[in-house]
């Protein structure tokens, strides 16, 4: 009983309110790890921590901006907490409709007092409740503040995108990104009977799963916190991958490939080597693809991390997938046995993450142009590495979960008119919902708000024949 009470008084706003205030940790992966924490707190109240500190910490551009508006102390003068404080209180007056606006505020100033700032309690209840009485007249000066954007994020864009379309992918990171898991054939179960599984356990949880218009083995989840705990993950019938790592991998045409090679029919195994590969969504797809072309096949997974590496491998076994096997290994260093070896290369390469912002609302706030500046001479390397382990005719995938034509477009440009590798049109291999008029020059980038995808940078090449 005493633990059950101690359970019941768990102030979720103190939770968040710490989170906050935690520094050197993820966004993403924070939110797991308190949630894992307080597994005992109800979905409602789950929800309620997880919508209150991704919420804040998003819109944290903008709720400055108007607490700046309607506070004599601005807030790079705040002491930490208190700007917290009144960060999660702006947000919850603007955005939170089942929040009253009152309770919004007496609860900021109780976490004042109970984080030692008892002086600052009219300061902090005068200033949200004025806030709270002028939300419907706040005027927006920018892009940058209406979608608490970084300016240069939102300059880099407008030169590449254009005005309207910038807009458009800022208001698409805004929205709900739902969890999407891809269904696979596993022993003892269709695809049907995982999904109808999965389906009847989140009903009867509150949450809810829809097929993706894309897609036919994909799914958007909602209403759970801990998806290990469906039935069929630890019998590998799916996995966490969102659409946009899946058209990658379909892009690159494995069974065309397969076909064009007469590899059917129990000729020589195929081999996909995966450079950056953790968590290793697209090396399952990919060996499943092959599995369906009734073809062997080795996916050699590799990454520099040995804790990805490791995780890469329990999810290979969970899956099933023996003939994928992971690595540690830099990417940048080539491996002499592995030059000339590759039918297929798959490059998703570190990037500046600006395509994922809407799952990773952090990434805004970290990444900086110099920083972007040093991954792209990254990729450029891994690209030559990946490059070397083709074999004549082999395909290479690159990819990159980010909106920057230096890191995409130009790379690409540079892959086919330095390097010699030759553009394969994608819009065979993609369903006709994503073509675009670049799907045919073997490249196509997605975008929030346009695609119902994160934003990606998908394109295949492949080596000349000798």
């Amino acid at each position: 009983m005493a633990q059950n009470r101690t359970q019941q008084s768990v102030n979720q706003r103190l939770i968040v309110l710490e989170m906050l205030l935690t520094e050197n940790i993820y966004s993403h992966v924070l939110v797991r790890d308190v949630l894992n924490k307080y597994n005992y707190l109800s979905q409602q109240e789950k929800a309620f921590v997880k919508r209150l500190y991704e919420g804040t910490l998003e819109r944290q551009i903008e709720l400055d901006y108007v607490i700046d508006l309607h506070s004599s102390v601005k807030t790079d003068k705040m002491k930490k907490p208190i700007r917290a404080i009144v960060r999660m209180g702006v947000y919850q007056i603007l955005y939170m409709d089942a929040v009253p606006d009152a309770a919004a505020c007496n609860e900021a100033v109780k976490l004042a007092q109970k984080k030692g700032f008892s002086s600052l309690r009219g300061f902090v209840n005068g200033m949200l409740r004025n806030i709270a009485r002028n939300k419907g007249s706040i005027a927006y000066t920018s892009l940058s503040v209406k979608y608490s954007m970084p300016e240069w994020i939102v300059d880099l864009w407008t030169a590449q995108l254009g005005d309207e379309m910038t807009e458009t992918v800022l208001a698409g990171l805004l929205r709900e990104h739902p969890v999407t898991i891809r269904f696979r054939e596993v022993p003892d179960s269709s695809v049907d009977a995982s999904v109808r599984a999965v389906q009847e356990t989140l009903a009867a949880q509150g949450g809810v799963m829809e097929r993706h218009p894309y897609l036919s083995d994909a799914y958007r989840i909602a209403g759970t916190d801990d998806i290990t705990r469906l039935p069929g993950y630890e019998d590998g019938a799916f996995v966490v991958q969102d659409v946009s790592s899946i058209l990658a991998v379909h892009a690159a045409g494995i069974g065309d490939y397969v076909d064009r090679r007469g590899l059917r029919g129990g000729q020589s195994a195929v081999r996909v080597i995966d450079l950056c590969a953790a968590p290793g969504g697209k090396s399952v797809l990919a060996a499943d693809v092959l599995g369906q072309c009734d073809v062997g096949c080795t996916v050699l997974a590799r990454d520099i991390s040995a804790d990805k590496v490791r995780l890469m491998q329990e999810n290979f076994d969970r899956c099933r997938v023996k003939c994928a096997s992971a690595v540690a290994a830099d990417a940048v260093q080539r491996d002499l046995d592995l030059v000339g070896t590759a039918d297929i290369v798959i490059a998703d390469v570190p990037c500046s993450g600006l395509g994922v912002i809407g799952k990773k609302r952090d990434i805004k706030y970290k990444v900086t142009p110099e920083a972007v500046r040093k991954i792209t001479a990254l990729q450029r390397q891994i690209l030559a590495v990946a490059v070397s382990y083709l074999k004549p005719g082999g395909r290479l995938l690159f990819s990159t979960c980010t909106i920057n034509q230096a890191e995409n477009e130009q790379h690409f440009r540079w892959l086919r008119d330095e390097m010699g590798l030759r553009p394969v049109p994608l819009d065979r291999a993609l369903p006709e919902c994503v073509h675009t008029e670049t799907t045919g020059e073997g490249y196509l980038q997605l975008l929030p708000g346009v695609h119902d995808t994160d934003g990606f940078f998908i394109s295949v090449l492949e080596a000349l024949e000798r």
